[in-house]
């Protein structure tokens, strides 16, 4: 049991890491902070949290493990506004779906005031906010914890352990890996389901009235948050790129393959699709 945890602004993720932190008994005490004051007033007297701190210095001051559960853009930023506070053996990791540039500058941020590992859990929804928070989010789910060669194999242990707690399945890569890997799996999907819907805006209207199961499971991510995807997209720039370029050339085979009546080489598109689906782990 960690004797402080403390989640910096919590949003769906760091509220579900407040209430699965309880729910399972990881954490004897459980500390928040968010920016806005009307959140830290409605975060006050949550069953899941023990106390809301006015500032981040004040929420990390006894902590043994830190999670920033800010938007990419401000995880940095908030590592070095609260590394002057740390504990001389405190851990401090993040829940961004970006980790070469946060785990680097991090862990400069942190220097020799605490230690800094990346992770980034494979959970959420496309609902924001810490109202939509649960304790059985990371069941089951891939949690990507990415040590930097010079991280401690106690930090990195720490924070693997941690959400192997949380009913995680931790898996410990390479920031850059990691970054290629949710590049392809991650945000490509999101932009194809969030492209698709803003080609289709551009149609008649009323189509969209017409459209089964199909059209509404392939496009759920687009109602994701544009601001949030734009910060992610913005950091994870070149493998997203990279991604979209051999998507391009896989639609482009399948467009030529169709448009020559190349049948067998359309049917091997679509079965080699389904293949790939059919071999998806059970969903938690």
């Amino acid at each position: 049991m960690l004797p402080q945890l403390t989640i910096l602004a919590p949003g769906l993720l760091g509220a579900s890491v407040a209430r699965a932190a309880r729910a399972r008994g990881v954490a004897a005490r459980i500390v928040l902070w968010s920016r806005r004051p009307e959140t830290r007033l409605a975060l006050t007297g949550q069953p899941w949290c023990d106390a809301v701190a006015d500032s981040p210095a004040a929420a990390v001051a006894a902590a043994t493990l830190v999670v920033i559960a800010a938007p990419v853009d401000q995880i940095v930023a908030l590592a070095n506004q609260v590394a002057p506070h740390l504990a001389p053996d405190a851990v401090v990791t993040d829940v961004g779906s970006v980790k070469a540039e946060i785990s680097r500058l991090g862990a400069i941020a942190l220097g020799e005031r605490g230690q800094f590992v990346g992770s980034h859990p494979m959970a959420g929804s496309e609902k924001t906010g810490w109202e939509h928070g649960t304790a059985e989010l990371f069941e089951r789910r891939t949690c990507f914890v990415t040590p930097l060669p010079t991280t401690s194999p106690a930090a990195t242990e720490r924070v693997v352990r941690f959400w192997q707690d949380l009913g995680g399945e931790a898996v410990t890569v390479d920031p850059d890996r990691h970054d290629e890997i949710v590049a392809h799996i991650s945000h490509l999907p999101q932009v194809l389901a969030s492209t698709l819907c803003a080609f289709l805006a551009s149609r008649d209207s009323s189509w969209r009235n017409y459209a089964g199961g199909g059209l509404r499971d392939t496009t759920r991510i687009a109602g994701s948050d544009p601001q949030l995807w734009r910060t992610i997209l913005e950091q994870n720039r070149d493998e997203v790129l990279r991604a979209l370029r051999a998507y391009e050339d896989e639609l482009h085979s399948f467009r030529s393959a169709l448009s020559n009546r190349d049948y067998p080489a359309v049917i091997a598109h679509l079965e080699r699709g389904q293949s790939y689906r059919r071999q998806f782990r059970p969903a938690p």
